[in-house]
């Protein structure tokens, strides 16, 4: 369902989260399985997109592709697919992981670093001694992104940002 560039980069986030997934005493297996799935509605249209997962916000009316976590948690599960963990993982990748989903925010982290990206790759490396630190890093390293070039940022990921920020860590 993806094109071949797209997944390129899909097979190099699955081998990142499973090498984050091992290093931090995580199911490696269940880390490369929500990988290879992240993107599975990433290229579908923006029409099939607000069809499938219909805007919670204006800026998922603006913005469709970012609905793309969503509608594949959609379709898996339209499909029989039912591991909780992998079904955040998948929806939770382009808004950011609930502080209680360690599979998801490995897959938020290798997504956002894989080596393909050629960014954030002090992300990634902190990302197998300090999963939480790389967490925090990535998605404050997002917010200021967006919010410094006057970017709306989904609320979704402001919940993620602020619940980081408001806890003892």
């Amino acid at each position: 369902m993806v094109k071949p560039r797209r997944f390129e980069h899909v097979l190099r986030v699955a081998e990142l989260a499973h090498q984050i997934a091992l290093s931090n005493g995580l199911d490696a297996d269940l880390a490369y399985e929500a990988g290879l799935l992240h993107d599975i509605a990433r290229d579908i249209s923006s029409t099939d997109l607000l069809k499938l997962a219909p805007p919670e916000c204006p800026i998922d009316e603006r913005h469709p592709l970012a609905l793309h976590g969503r509608a594949g948690r959609v379709l898996l599960e339209y499909w029989g697919y039912n591991n909780e963990d992998v079904l955040y993982a998948v929806e939770e990748h382009t808004t950011g992981p609930s502080p209680d989903r360690p599979i998801s925010a490995v897959v938020y982290i290798a997504d956002v670093s894989e080596p393909g990206r050629n960014v954030n790759h002090h992300i990634r490396e902190m990302a197998f001694d300090d999963l939480q630190g790389a967490l925090d890093l990535a998605i404050g390293s997002k917010v200021r992104y967006l919010q410094g070039r006057g970017i709306e940022v989904h609320p979704r990921t402001m919940k993620v940002f602020n619940s980081l920020i408001s806890s003892d860590r």
